[in-house]
């Protein structure tokens, strides 16, 4: 598939793709500019300090990096960006005036996936662009589904792991909060063994499908935790927001009004939900906020269930 095939099977999900231009010298980012303003949103950088800072903030689908600037090289900026686990599968493309075969094989060996030769042919410049964004796009599509749960099509917890990291280093470098909300179904042993297992994962699709209406950010994410546990990232979001989102997944399942006549918490399909909510800083881990929402999850079911209960960890 080309690029134009992609983005109509599968649009971009935060708008126009997102090229950052990055060259010491404005007249050169000037005439990219031109090549790419009219399809792309075009961002810009005149030092390797502010490529890194934009990277960071706004995660381009592509970089076209010069080779040759004052301070922080082209070639740092690269290693830089490969060694960060958030900016390490942004394609990098070179653009210097440099020739020489050895300067070519070292800017692959640092995982670059193109070289172009200054001046720029902006008909050559916009082919290899294109032909790397789509090999991105189809790179990007596999992985999502590698990334998905077969049953209830929310993330699997393959994805949970890598968002949590994801988000825990972003609100640490941010000091901004982090929740976690833990969940799983009441009794759902008892559903099965009452109405089937094909009706149960019926069930687990209805309850997946209420509970992704209750996050409305594109950076919560909704995962499949195991069985019928699920788990919310909830980044930059207070212990209060957290329950706030919380009790409107709750309210969610209950309207489903889903026949559960063995449940101990009541005549239909129910939720209990565990938050732990925390600033993350050095001295502490996301395996620990994980197991702190646990906590909070078992402590909803011991005192009935149907409930949310939460903490805030200092």
């Amino acid at each position: 598939m080309n690029l134009e095939q992609l983005l109509e099977a599968f649009p971009h999900p935060v708008g126009p793709l997102r090229i950052l231009v990055v060259d010491d010298q404005p007249v050169n980012i000037r005439v990219l500019y031109e090549v790419f303003r009219g399809e792309f949103e075009v961002l810009m950088a005149t030092s390797g300090e502010q490529a890194l800072t934009v990277c960071q903030e706004q995660r381009p689908d592509i970089i076209l990096l010069d080779v040759v600037m004052p301070g922080i090289s082209g070639h740092e900026v690269c290693r830089r960006l490969k060694a960060n686990p958030d900016t390490r599968d942004i394609p990098i493309i070179f653009v210097t005036s440099q020739r020489e075969e050895a300067e070519e094989a070292r800017g692959f060996e640092m995982g670059a996936v193109d070289f172009i030769t200054k001046p720029v042919n902006p008909v050559i410049v916009s082919a290899r662009v294109r032909t790397h964004l789509a090999l991105k796009l189809q790179s990007d599509l596999l992985r999502s589904i590698a990334m998905i749960d077969g049953l209830t099509k929310v993330a699997n917890r393959r994805k949970f792991d890598e968002a949590l990291a994801i988000s825990w280093r972003a609100c640490l470098r941010e000091g901004r909060p982090l929740s976690l909300v833990l969940l799983d179904l009441d009794c759902f042993k008892q559903y099965n063994d009452r109405y089937g297992h094909q009706q149960g994962d019926n069930c687990l699709i209805a309850v997946a499908g209420a509970l992704g209406h209750g996050l409305r950010r594109p950076h919560d994410l909704l995962a499949r935790y195991g069985g019928e546990e699920f788990v919310c990232i909830l980044p930059g979001t207070d212990l209060q927001g957290a329950m706030q989102r919380a009790e409107v997944m709750r309210k969610a399942v209950k309207a489903l009004e889903l026949e559960h006549q063995h449940s101990t918490a009541g005549p239909l399909v129910s939720i209990s939900l565990g938050i732990a909510t925390r600033i993350p800083d050095i001295d502490s881990s996301p395996e620990n906020l994980l197991a702190a929402a646990d906590k909070q999850l078992y402590r909803a079911k011991q005192e009935g269930r149907d409930r949310v209960c939460a903490i805030e960890l200092a």
